[in-house]
């Protein structure tokens, strides 16, 4: 049996306006990779679509992040967090529509 944790997690799924450009690609997969360092995150993953294929999966997305935090305070710290300023600056006229989760647990 799993361990459950206690916190927020916070799942963000981005699609690229242009999805098969490889600069955009790498330009936003670095972006990701640097806010993952803002040490308010506890766990990071970032990834693209797995090749998984079932009726329920949603593979449109270009890249997806789920960061985990300790808790709620963590969380809010992390959105006026500079470096979350700076991703967004620096990235957002790659992507075409940002779709966010978040869970407390």
């Amino acid at each position: 049996m799993a361990n459950l944790q206690k916190g927020v997690v916070h799942t963000v799924f981005f699609w690229l306006k242009e999805k098969d450009n490889k600069e955009h690609q790498a330009a936003l997969h670095a972006g990701l990779l640097e806010l993952s360092k803002i040490d308010l995150i506890k766990t990071a993953y970032i990834g693209r679509p797995a090749n998984t294929n079932r009726e329920v999966i949603d593979s449109s997305y270009s890249f997806s992040l789920t960061f985990v935090f300790d808790n709620a305070t963590d969380q809010d710290a992390y959105q006026v967090h500079p470096d979350h300023y700076v991703f967004i600056n620096n990235c957002s006229q790659l992507w075409e529509r940002v779709l966010v989760y978040d869970a407390e647990s």
